[in-house]
């Protein structure tokens, strides 16, 4: 018996077992599918790209065929370890728009105005800067900082989108985001030496040896069990043996926007008429379990350089095995970073409440999510939609709780973000003309110089279009018929059950979605405790 049952380990579950378990009144047990986070290559910052073409922390999702792709199935990563993706990501540092916190407020979601996340967002940070009393934190449990712009094709970016009328932006998780400026990251940075910040590091590590905090890892959990609208614990599974856990207080699903809609539906919470046909009993009907996924689509503009500067070098094998070595040896040299600098937020069209594309300054050229690196210098502007209008789902399609659900993005089912895409790749062509980048410019890769019309443009997006993991909205927290849970994140009609991580929120956001994630799960700890949703800046000096 415990009080609260935390289901997944991710960004989310860690943060919940450390602000949970900081109240010594209370037990609380944590399950993670997978193990912890032992991997060298999780800790090194550049070694993220071995991860990715291992996939050895992966589940090893890829979504249905997309009629909208050329009928294409879609690689889909998401992290089995203690830490979730913020063990495996690119480690951007980035919030969202203010916007797009408004929003969920204006939807009827009482607390989540931007000017309401803010103070769980400083909570959550220890930036290198020191805080600000505005927008950093500098006492928090995650570390962030900020490389800056050092290398010429960085440097080129930005002045490139100057050039081309875009604004500058010294900070994107500051006043403005849209711009041209540097990257922030999840990177601990001291001394030359550099070491990933994910929130298993971050939040899990410090307060595992609690008496009151139980760690479980390599542990499927198969459903939540529910009695008489009451969830009461749960059953999981360890090297095939069950077993079943009672709670006193509430179970937490922290699975992210496969796994918390997968486990609902297993328990019998969802849309009646597709548990009834798999055979499922209805503990409580809720059609949106499931529902409302969204994820953000990226492709990158290819561009040779005229001299050998790209980071191509380093990921040569050889190489790669002397910076894993380096790093291993002392923490240091160019396994210490992860290669990215300088983002860009911008509008395709001035009447935009909010940038609708994101670019990443990738400094070598690579397709595939980086499983295949193109041997030849090169650079790339890798962008996304930022908000997308196209639907998907994901939903089961067999009671084995260990069969991957079917994962339905509908990217490009909308067609504006078709359109968005297209005008990506003209802005994209539009700053690497400038003259920023006369000294480096070498013949476009990709798509190249013969795909000029919009048909062109679009079929090449429905052929190398791949997804920048950022699957969310599957539990939508609202009010309306569609709404998994409520502002507080408690399941509707289900006592004792809620949903903290992604999945919850009712639209995307306008950047990376691990720190939007970690103060979701900041702010629900609050909600739990029973704390002052408004009380967050004094409690941001909280046991980390």
């Amino acid at each position: 018996m415990t009080d609260y049952i935390i289901v997944g380990g991710g960004s989310a579950g860690c943060v919940l077992a450390n602000r949970l378990s900081a109240d010594t009144s209370v037990d609380v047990t944590l399950i993670e599918a997978g193990g912890w986070d032992k991997s060298v290559f999780i800790h090194m910052p550049a070694g993220y790209f071995q991860l990715m073409k291992t996939g050895q922390l992966d589940w090893g999702y890829h979504t249905v065929a997309q009629d909208h792709l050329n009928g294409r199935t879609m690689f889909w990563p998401r992290a089995k370890v203690l830490g979730g993706c913020s063990c495996v990501n690119g480690m951007i540092y980035i919030r969202g728009n203010p916007s797009d916190y408004d929003q969920w407020a204006q939807m009827g979601n009482r607390n989540w105005s931007y000017d309401e996340c803010l103070p769980y967002f400083r909570r959550s940070e220890s930036w290198q800067g020191g805080g600000d009393a505005e927008f950093h934190g500098g006492d928090g449990p995650m570390q962030t900082s900020r490389h800056g712009i050092h290398h010429p094709l960085a440097k080129a970016f930005v002045e490139a989108g100057v050039q081309a009328g875009y604004p500058r932006t010294s900070d994107f998780n500051g006043a403005h985001q849209e711009g041209f400026g540097p990257c922030d990251s999840t990177l601990a940075v001291q001394g030359g030496k550099g070491r990933r910040a994910s929130a298993s590091q971050a939040y899990l590590h410090p307060v595992r040896d609690r008496k009151n905090l139980h760690i479980i890892t390599k542990a499927l959990v198969t459903r939540v069990i529910i009695e008489n609208g009451r969830a009461k614990g749960v059953e999981y599974v360890v090297d095939g043996r069950k077993t079943i856990l009672h709670c006193d207080r509430e179970v937490i699903l922290s699975g992210g926007a496969v796994n918390s809609p997968q486990l609902l539906q297993l328990s019998g919470v969802g849309d009646p008429e597709h548990l009834r046909s798999l055979g499922i009993k209805v503990e409580h009907a809720l059609k949106g379990v499931g529902q409302n996924l969204q994820d953000h689509l990226a492709i990158g503009l290819k561009c040779r350089v005229s001299s050998p500067i790209s980071l191509l070098p380093l990921v040569n094998p050889v190489r790669a095995a002397l910076a894993l070595g380096r790093y291993m040896l002392n923490g240091g040299g160019p396994g210490a970073y992860h290669g990215i600098e300088a983002l860009a937020f911008v509008k395709t069209r001035p009447e935009a409440i909010a940038p609708e594309l994101q670019y990443h300054f990738i400094m070598i050229m690579y397709d595939d999510h980086g499983r295949n690196i193109i041997p030849e210098h090169g650079f790339m502007p890798y962008f996304n939609i930022s908000r997308p209008r196209s639907r998907g789902s994901i939903k089961i399609d067999s009671t084995d709780p260990s069969r991957h659900p079917l994962i339905q993005p509908n990217y490009f089912e909308d067609s504006d973000d078709l359109r968005v895409m297209r005008d990506g790749i003209k802005i994209s062509r539009e700053i690497v003309a400038q003259k920023a980048f006369d000294l480096y410019r070498g013949e476009e890769y990709g798509p190249g110089k013969e795909v000029r019309t919009d048909k062109q443009i679009d079929d090449y997006l429905r052929a190398k279009i791949e997804s920048i993991y950022h699957p969310v909205g599957t539990c939508k927290m609202g009010s309306d018929d569609m709404a998994v849970v409520d502002d507080r994140l408690r399941v509707h009609g289900i006592e004792g059950l809620r949903v903290v991580d992604a999945s919850v929120m009712p639209t995307l956001v306008t950047g990376n979605t691990n720190a939007p994630t970690i103060m979701i799960a900041e702010k629900a700890s609050d909600f739990i405790l029973d704390r002052d949703a408004d009380d967050a800046n004094k409690s941001e000096r909280r046991a980390a």
